[in-house]
């Protein structure tokens, strides 16, 4: 029986395997070597493989939070979008609150004269400070050569009618003698002049033809006098602001600040005289 090598080995082996589990049952409380080693081969297996995993976990996380920034983003620039766009329009409306507040004013102001009031609709770049077309016509009653006010002051003349609409010429466009605009100077005396021309470089009318004896202070307000015909008396055309003498040397020429902004024009009242010629 113990000269086969293969039952040796068994039973060797069936009493070391005795003899181990006899003597961890014994040490009660203490960590046997294979348990140790075991747990040993565990915990290395376990970082091991944890790292990578981890790793792989903190990529897909990152990629999550990525996405969610991103519809974040997106988000917060449509809301910042309305929100230019809200802005926009309120700074719209209130300048044209502010424009409308203003003919209202002007239209009780005018209160002696038939007035027609308008809208700009059109503009062209070559001639801005030329002319602008409005949104009244001959079926509106509006005729060649009636006055057009704008803030509360004189901008200009009819030049064209159409049915629907009509050209307005602009005092910054005063080429021609046709189209001088005679005014008076509210001073201590009667100051008469014709405004004859406009300083793009400072925005500024020029009146001319004054006497050089006149005493004329800046701030004092410039109207209409009536004496051309077609433009009544008292439309304001706006205040004095610099006084000098003509290149002559003979008479003075003043620079006056407009009423009314040229380079924003967007409402308009046009003044009928019509009937007040009748009348007289």
């Amino acid at each position: 029986f113990f000269t086969n090598k293969k039952m040796i080995v068994l039973l060797v082996s069936v009493i070391l395997f005795v003899s181990l589990l006899s003597l961890s049952l014994t040490q009660s409380g203490s960590v046997t070597f294979i348990q140790q080693f075991t747990n040993d081969i565990t915990a290395v297996t376990g970082r091991v493989f944890s790292k990578p995993v981890n790793a792989v976990s903190d990529v897909f996380g990152s990629i999550n939070k990525l996405q969610d920034t991103f519809v974040e983003n997106q988000r917060l620039k449509k809301e910042i979008d309305s929100i230019y766009e809200t802005q926009a329009e309120v700074a719209v409306l209130r300048d044209e609150n502010e424009r409308m507040q203003e003919e209202l004013e002007l239209k009780s102001s005018l209160k002696d004269f038939q007035t027609i009031s308008g809208t700009v609709i059109s503009r062209n770049p070559d001639s801005w400070v030329d002319q602008v077309i409005i949104d009244r016509g001959e079926q509106d009653g509006l005729e060649k050569g009636m006055s057009v006010m704008s803030s509360n002051g004189l901008i200009g003349r009819i030049s064209e009618t159409d049915p629907t609409s009509s050209k307005v010429v602009l005092l910054t466009n005063l080429e021609g003698s046709s189209n001088q605009v005679s005014a008076e100077i509210l001073s201590k005396e009667v100051i008469n002049g014709l405004i004859t021309g406009y300083d793009t470089d400072t925005n500024r009318l020029i009146m001319t033809q004054i006497t050089s004896t006149a005493e004329i202070s800046e701030g004092e307000q410039v109207i209409t006098s009536g004496l051309g015909g077609s433009i009544p008396r008292s439309l304001v055309i706006g205040t004095v602001d610099e006084v000098s003498m003509d290149d002559h040397g003979l008479a003075q020429q003043v620079y006056l600040n407009p009423a009314t902004d040229f380079e924003h024009i967007r409402y308009v009242t046009v003044i009928d005289r019509s009937a007040e010629s009748g009348e007289e």
